[in-house]
């Protein structure tokens, strides 16, 4: 069982960890510790928000932590997780600390949820929003323990990994892999991110933002999109270790999810011209979910990364899906003090 929670509160977030031991698939028992932040109003209803492999527990700026958090603005007053009237929850998944250098599965972390639903005293999450890798826990949660939450909402990302997405992350791996053979970690890792970005985003911005001519420096050509693609990589390597993402990258990767096995309705909303996750996977999805699912599309030229910057229309579809057929209402889903 895991221990109590350590925490500071203030203003309706409660910030803090839990220690606990996870039995893992490929890397054993773990004695770890859950990072986690809670936002919202006293025995309101919960909802968890999990998104990509780097993101983390701040979801949005708040009393406890100013800073802006990773999804910057779904959490503003009046949007459909406005912690006014929801607890909006978020964690840091098993291995972002870069403790674990073995295979992570992502039904790892739907286990280490359900560990620190126990310990924050959540019989059951009203809902849980999951973007890209946070997606795929959302279905292994629904499948290992359905009844821990009542609706899921998967964004770009669905039951397994297309194969032209692994083949990308395989060489995103490589170039960190390279990068320390070089004794180069920082340099791999911001390569192998800039690569990523590349996979996220599409042609159709690219050719919006950085149709100039090449220059040519120091007798070098240099393409409009370098600077871009540098500075993403430099701030990368700023907040994320090499372990880490290497580890969490492959737990794309091993990805495995029977849409039958499902216990709770699932609504996927797809984004057109993902690259990573094409629509055929998300049809194929709600197909073999046999009429628990629901799919919503998304138009937009940012790809992969629609969810982060797409605010107001990802808004518009969780007003829509994430309590569709119900009211935030009733009973609340309460959490210990």
């Amino acid at each position: 069982m895991p221990r109590p929670p350590a925490h500071a509160s203030r203003d309706g977030v409660q910030r803090g960890s839990i220690d606990a031991v996870l039995r893992t698939r490929y890397a054993g028992t773990r004695k770890l510790r859950l990072n986690y932040e809670l936002v919202g109003a006293a025995m309101a209803p919960v909802v968890l928000v999990a998104g990509g492999i780097s993101a983390h527990r701040h979801v949005a700026a708040n009393a406890v932590d100013p800073s802006a958090g990773w999804a910057q603005g779904l959490l503003d007053a009046g949007r459909t997780l406005d912690p006014a009237k929801l607890r909006v929850l978020a964690f840091d998944y098993v291995g972002a600390d870069g403790s674990i250098d073995a295979p992570i599965d992502t039904a790892d972390q739907a286990d280490a949820i359900a560990l620190l639903l126990d310990a924050l005293g959540v019989d059951v999450l009203a809902g849980y929003v999951g973007y890209s890798y946070g997606a795929l826990v959302g279905l292994q949660l629904a499948v290992h323990h359905p009844q821990r939450l009542r609706k899921l909402v998967a964004v770009s990302g669905v039951h397994r990994p297309h194969p032209y997405a692994a083949a990308w992350r395989a060489l995103q791996r490589k170039a960190v892999a390279l990068g320390r053979l070089q004794c180069a970690d920082e340099q791999g890792l911001s390569l192998a991110r800039q690569f990523a970005m590349l996979s996220y985003r599409t042609p159709e911005e690219f050719a919006e933002r950085f149709d100039a001519a090449p220059e040519v420096c120091n007798g070098q050509v240099r393409v409009a999109a370098e600077d871009y693609l540098d500075a993403a990589g430099a701030k990368f390597v700023a907040r994320v270790s090499a372990t880490a993402w290497l580890r969490l990258s492959e737990s794309i990767d091993l990805h495995r999810v029977d849409p039958a096995q499902v216990g709770v309705p699932v609504s996927v909303i797809a984004v057109e011209g993902d690259r990573l996750v094409p629509m055929d996977d998300a049809v194929a999805l709600i197909e073999g979910l046999a009429g628990r699912g629901r799919l919503r599309v998304l138009r937009s030229p940012y790809g992969h990364d629609a969810f982060l910057k797409e605010t107001d229309r990802i808004n518009a579809l969780l007003a829509s899906e994430l309590f569709a057929g119900s009211a935030v209402t009733g009973p609340a889903v309460g959490v210990s003090a």
